[in-house]
This record gives C-alpha cells, sequence and structure tokens, in this order.
C-alpha cells in the first residue's frame, strides 16, 4: 500500500469493483456486505466504535484505550469510519482546538453487537490459544 492510500480498504474496493463484470446482483450485494463487515469487523474499528458508543470520545481517550494502535493507524481508522457514517468528528473553535469522535445511529445499533463479539473474543480467547498450540503441535507447524 503507498503511503499517499488513506482509505485501509481501497485494495479490497477496488478488487470489488474490478472483478468479474457485470456483477449479478448476488455479487454486487456479498461484495457490499463483505466491505461493510471488513470495516466494521477490523483490528481497531470495534475498539474505536465501543469507545465512542459511550459518549463523545477524544483522540488521546481513543489511543489510551485501543491498546496497541498507533497515531497512525487510529488516525486512518477514525477517517474510514467517518467517512462511511459511523463516526461523527465535531472540531470546537478552542485554541488548541478540541476535537471529539461520537458514534452515530447506525453505529449505536451495531453497538449490542460488537460488545457481544468482544466478550465471546475475552471468554475463548485462552481456549482458541490452546486450540492453535495443540494444532501446531500436531501438523509440526511454528507458531
Amino acid at each position: 500500500m503507498s503511503q499517499g492510500n488513506t482509505d485501509v480498504s481501497a485494495d479490497r474496493a477496488q478488487a470489488c469493483a474490478a472483478g468479474d463484470a457485470p456483477f449479478t446482483p448476488g455479487q454486487a450485494k456479498a461484495c457490499t456486505v463483505r466491505e461493510v463487515l471488513d470495516r466494521v469487523g477490523g483490528k481497531w474499528s470495534i475498539g474505536i466504535l465501543v469507545a465512542a458508543s459511550q459518549g463523545p470520545v477524544r483522540f488521546t481517550e481513543l489511543e489510551r484505550t485501543v491498546e496497541g494502535i498507533s497515531r497512525r493507524m487510529l488516525t486512518l481508522t477514525l477517517r474510514n469510519l467517518e467517512r462511511d457514517g459511523l463516526l461523527r468528528r465535531t472540531v470546537y473553535p478552542t485554541v488548541p482546538p478540541k476535537v471529539e469522535y461520537t458514534a452515530t445511529p447506525i453505529a449505536l445499533e451495531l453497538y449490542d453487537s460488537l460488545v457481544a463479539l468482544t466478550s465471546w473474543a475475552e471468554r475463548h480467547r485462552t481456549a482458541i490459544a490452546d486450540a492453535r498450540v495443540a494444532y501446531d503441535r500436531a501438523h509440526g507447524e511454528a507458531g
């Protein structure tokens, strides 16, 4: 991906657009659904959306809340979530400028599903890690 590319899903979207055209209605729908799921299910999107669903949140708060995210990836993910209509960015005319991110109604509708998914992952992360180790041992692979 080039330095100038700020849409982290651009390659996927182009693949859908450049695929075996013309799309049948089912292919076009599947492509769109996959793009949406890729965005909201992304590595960083879930944590950001869960945090923003609690009320307005600032960039630095998100940086602390979303463990392991870089400033650049946070910026890109926020921009993409805003572009998709899942976050609203509000800039207050203060010095220095104050910027807050708020979940939109469609993101709030998604909130319960995201919490359920993250809770499931937390409950089962040890079992999944153990299963990976057992699989790798049985198949002679390094993790």
